[in-house]
Order: C-alpha cells, then sequence, then structure tokens
C-alpha cells in the first residue's frame, strides 16, 4: 500500500503526455473559472443564501443561520431551488475537481487506448460525475428551507443555547464518520483511478455516464460528511470552502491520506465537543 501513491502517478504521468492539449486545458480553465464566478458570488451578493431569518437576515449568529451568508433563505420556490442548485453545483466543481483530476485523466488515458475520440466520453464522464453533487444539492436546499424555519421558530435566546450543541453535533458525527467502514471503501475507489478504471470500466457515451454517476456516488460517499460540516459553518464561507478543498485534495491524492483520514476524525470530535461546550466560537463562521 506504502507505495500505491508512487506507482498510481507513475502510470498517470506516463499517459499524460498522449491526451489532448485541449482537454487538459480546458480542466484547469473549468476549475479556475468556477472558483472564480464563486468568489464574485460571494463578495458581490446582497442577500443572504442560507438558513436565515425569514424576512431578514437578523439572528444569523452562529448555527442559527447556518452561517450560511449566502444560499437561498426567502422561502420555497422553483427559481430559489434553482438558483441553490446552480450556485451550489459551481462550489462542487471548484472544490472537487482538483482533487479528482487524476481520475479524470486516467479516464482519458484508458479512453485514448481504446478509441481516437476522447474529449467527448471524458466530458461525459465529468458530467455524471457533477450530477450526482448536483442532486447532492437539492437535499441541502431542502435542509436549508426546514433549518430556516425552525430558526425563525426560536426566539433569540433559544437560537443561542441550541447554535453551539447543532454545529457541535455537526462535527462530532463528521469525525465519526472518518472511522466507518464505508468512509474507508469510498475513498479507497477515489484514491485507487486505475483499480477503479480497471474494474468498472464501460464502452461508449453511455458507459462513460456510468462510470461518472458511480464515481460520483463513491465521492459523494468519502466526502458527504465534511460537505455537512460546510452546510453547518459556511456554504458561502471561503475560508472553510479552501480548508476543506485542501482536506480532500489531501485525502484522496497525497501518500499519507489514510493516516491523515483518522487524524481529522479525532480532530473534528475534538471540536465538535468544544464547540458544543460553548468554550469556543467556530472559526470562520458567516464570513
Amino acid at each position: 500500500m506504502a507505495d500505491a501513491f508512487p506507482r498510481k502517478w507513475w502510470h498517470l504521468n506516463r499517459h499524460l503526455r498522449g491526451l489532448p492539449l485541449g482537454l487538459l486545458a480546458s480542466l484547469a480553465l473549468l476549475t479556475a473559472t468556477a472558483w472564480a464566478l464563486i468568489l464574485y458570488q460571494t463578495f458581490s451578493m446582497d442577500m443572504p443564501m442560507g438558513i436565515a431569518m425569514r424576512g431578514g437576515t437578523e439572528g444569523m449568529e452562529g448555527m442559527a443561520g447556518m452561517a450560511m451568508s449566502g444560499m437561498a433563505a426567502n422561502g420555497w420556490s422553483v427559481a430559489g431551488a434553482a438558483t441553490f442548485l446552480a450556485v451550489w453545483t459551481l462550489m462542487m466543481a471548484a472544490m472537487m475537481l482538483p482533487a479528482t483530476a487524476p481520475m479524470i485523466f486516467m479516464f482519458a488515458t484508458a479512453q485514448a487506448k481504446r478509441e481516437r475520440h476522447v474529449a467527448i466520453p471524458t466530458w461525459i464522464f465529468v458530467a455524471g460525475y457533477m450530477l450526482v453533487w448536483a442532486a447532492a444539492g437539492l437535499l441541502v436546499y431542502v435542509s436549508v428551507q426546514f433549518g430556516s424555519e425552525l430558526a425563525t421558530s426560536l426566539d433569540p435566546p433559544q437560537r443561542s443555547r441550541w447554535a453551539p450543541l447543532a454545529l457541535g453535533a455537526t462535527l462530532g458525527i463528521a469525525g465519526l464518520y472518518q472511522f466507518t467502514s464505508l468512509k474507508h471503501i469510498c475513498l479507497s475507489h477515489c484514491r485507487s483511478p486505475l483499480a477503479f478504471v480497471a474494474q468498472y470500466w464501460r464502452d461508449g457515451r453511455v458507459g462513460a455516464l456510468e462510470m461518472g454517476l458511480r464515481h460520483g456516488v463513491y465521492c459523494f460517499g468519502c466526502c458527504w460528511a465534511l460537505f455537512a460540516v460546510l452546510v453547518a459553518a459556511g456554504i458561502m464561507s471561503v475560508a472553510w470552502m479552501l480548508l476543506l478543498t485542501l482536506v480532500v485534495f489531501i485525502e484522496k491524492l497525497l501518500p499519507r491520506g489514510r493516516r491523515f483520514e483518522g487524524a481529522l476524525g479525532i480532530a473534528l470530535v475534538g471540536l465538535g465537543i468544544v464547540v458544543s461546550l460553548g468554550a469556543i466560537e467556530m472559526p470562520w463562521v458567516s464570513d
């Protein structure tokens, strides 16, 4: 297992030269564009987009507003859901594509060995992957709306009392999930692009979509608890976005990602206990 990472990158680097330059450049451009749009949205929006008090932004302290200074707090609506999903999917592209790049390149390499046409099946694979995260956005949207209604039903003292408990519980659950078999299984698939492609390869464009969906499901299974922390601490918090992007990158790509996985779980559980007790305020909330 110790040399799995070097072998993975050796196989990847050996074939990268054969990939179309446009594919590599377009993936980098897509990631950079997603980050640019998210930063623009974050610093230019004039309305909250998260769990907030109906009719205003008062009470956005800590978990009372889920600290999500930014996503759809104006009640249930098709337009609101569409806006939320668009921003959420853009965020996932910005945060997840860097860590998913080796899998995308490995798919493109395998595709190049079978057919001359590489770009279209590869982007279908990416689209399938992103469809999973878009679907997850629907669950987040529903959670945000119910959370907004719950926050509205509480008076300020109650919100102040329950906010750290809710946020601490989210951190604790995320930390404990790091030690589950499901986390290990999903992370193993994400850390082994060559094995994933060998095991789940499907020919054709439908096959590319199926593979993208499957990889997206594994990726969601690996990262959902970490993103629950993002939802609780600040969907549009740039600091939390950057931190979790780095965390996901380390877990999936670096040689000691499995050790980091356990250390992160302990840190999250500890932080959750401290936050629940009100000993510290959560950093970067409502940035």
